[in-house]
């Protein structure tokens, strides 16, 4: 097991909830009807979505601390300058949905809750520099997400917590559920590849296959400096896949470099920045009653703002 994985640390911050806002954005747009627009027939469905989920989310967990993370661009991240054809693959956001990202960022920001964004790094990469900076101050992280991606920044003490699924991962149970402890997760996309985000792995090497390699070896660098030791696992095909990952060595690092979160980020951080403050209900009744929404979430937002009262 990976150094550090013993018991739950003691922690002198409290929770620290970490938000991938775009899971949840794309999870109200496909889930709420797109016939719920505005009195300019401008839909608003996500928008509708994400606003529940973030009040679900606060009634829920009642969080002091939290920071929400957004992505600005598919295209314009520091991958991209490493690998033009990173996540080329996928569908410019359509219109109707790209409109809505900034109306969400406005309800995130009138809920209180700080919010985090940039052109050159990801939202896992903003998460994951927040995470080290609070771990720093021996606080512990709870990811809201559901992308496999970010179970990588877990340590002991941390957790993943998928909302929409109802599933809450502590450190140990990520090995569990995902097949290799936290620390392996990229060397894992390194490995098999991650076709949602265009990255070649090394052929040949599927799920199970880096499983069984990443279960010998605790990472890449271990995996090739005792290469020769592969042929004699218990894996179909291991003198194959040896000469395979040989031949592939340059890319399963490159791969790596794509799949792993930076978590180095400059980012001007202090407790207080990322503390939760008091909902600004005139705000979010303003862009409630424009998008046509009606009483609930206003009603929600009061409730919200009593907490600090």
């Amino acid at each position: 097991m990976p150094a550090g994985s013993s018991s739950a640390r003691k922690t002198a911050y409290p929770p620290l909830h970490l938000v991938d806002a775009s899971i949840y954005i794309f999870r109200a747009w496909f889930s709420v009807p797109d016939s719920m627009t505005d009195g300019e027939g401008q839909p608003v469905n996500a928008v509708y979505g994400f606003s529940r989920f973030l009040g679900e989310l606060l009634q829920t967990e009642k969080p002091t601390h939290i920071g929400i993370a957004f992505d600005e661009s598919l295209s314009s991240s520091f991958r991209n300058e490493i690998y033009p054809e990173y996540k080329a693959n996928r569908e410019p956001a359509p219109p109707e949905l790209k409109n809505q990202f900034s109306l969400c960022k406005t309800v995130a920001q009138a809920m209180g809750l700080p919010v985090f964004s940039s052109e050159r790094y990801e939202a896992d990469d903003i998460i994951g520099s927040i995470a080290a900076w609070w771990r720093e101050r021996d606080g512990r992280s709870v990811f809201i997400t559901r992308d496999k991606d970010l179970a990588q920044l877990l340590r002991p003490g941390d957790e993943y917590w998928d909302f929409a699924g109802h599933r809450r991962l502590q450190y140990e149970g990520i090995k569990e559920y995902y097949g290799v402890h936290p620390e392996q997760i990229a060397d894992f996309l390194a490995l098999t590849g991650d076709s949602v985000d265009n990255i070649r792995g090394v052929p040949g090497v599927g799920a199970k296959t880096a499983e069984k390699l990443l279960g010998r070896f605790a990472d890449l660098e271990a995996l090739y400096a005792d290469l020769d030791q592969v042929q004699g696992l218990s894996i179909r095909g291991a003198a194959r896949i040896m000469n395979v990952l040989d031949e592939h060595r340059e890319d399963a690092f490159f791969a790596r470099r794509l799949t792993r979160i930076a978590c180095d980020m400059d980012l001007a951080l202090d407790e207080d920045s990322l503390r939760r403050r008091v909902p600004d209900t005139d705000a979010l009744d303003a862009i409630y009653g424009e998008a046509g929404f009606g009483k609930t979430l206003s009603s929600q937002a009061r409730k919200l703002a009593e907490h600090f009262q």
